[in-house]
């Protein structure tokens, strides 16, 4: 049977991921930082929401992603309401130079566990490049992620270090626990490694 006509995808799979955390952790800087997506939404600017998509690949599979940053104003609360209806995956993400920010990571979960209980969820330390002015520990968000069943990633949007990684160990989370493992061996050394190679970063590639 013939396929001509037949719109080619230029992907394998397609997955909703929100951004939360409160206001100023940078998750705009994480979506700015993805050099390939696009802001192809018709609904993101009007609603205050920042949109954008990016392609990955995953064990030889072109993923793509839809990437939903829900603010973190007091307003935009019921806004995540909305928008984390159909999302496959949430990445919480906190300054690692603002303590305020990851202790209202508990805030967020709350919300998580009331409008999207079971969505799987990665902690993301953002503004690695701020170590100097660090006030959230590596240990302590880990063990903190460790507690809550979350794999945990610090990155550097600005210096381009773990942000794609982060985005590949989440997409790796929820194909597997949607059966889809099948398509590929997971290298099961790689999770959570963004934790573990934080302090290799700040000494090695820091950016200056």
């Amino acid at each position: 049977m013939g396929t001509q006509g037949s719109p080619v995808k230029s992907y394998d799979y397609l997955l909703k991921f929100l951004l939360v955390g409160d206001s100023d952790v940078g998750k705009g800087e994480i979506l700015d930082s993805l050099q390939d997506g696009s802001a192809e939404s018709p609904y993101a600017y009007s609603s205050g929401i920042d949109y954008k998509t990016t392609t990955i690949l995953l064990d030889g599979r072109r993923v793509k992603l839809e990437l939903w940053d829900t603010s973190g104003q007091g307003r935009f609360c019921t806004i995540f309401r909305s928008y984390s209806r159909g999302a496959q995956g949430i990445l919480l993400v906190y300054d690692i130079a603002n303590r305020w920010s990851f202790e209202g990571i508990d805030r967020w979960i709350r919300e998580i566990d009331e409008h999207a209980p079971g969505v799987p969820r990665i902690l993301v330390g953002n503004r690695l490049h701020l170590a100097f002015k660090r006030q959230v520990p590596t240990e302590q968000a880990r063990a903190y992620a460790e507690k809550n069943g979350m794999t945990f990633f610090e990155v550097s949007p600005l210096c381009n270090f773990n942000v794609i990684e982060s985005f590949t160990e989440l997409s790796r989370i929820v194909l597997m626990r949607h059966g889809m493992e099948k398509f590929w061996k997971p290298n099961r050394g790689r999770r959570g490694r963004g934790g573990l190679y934080a302090e290799i970063f700040y000494k090695e590639y820091m950016c200056s």
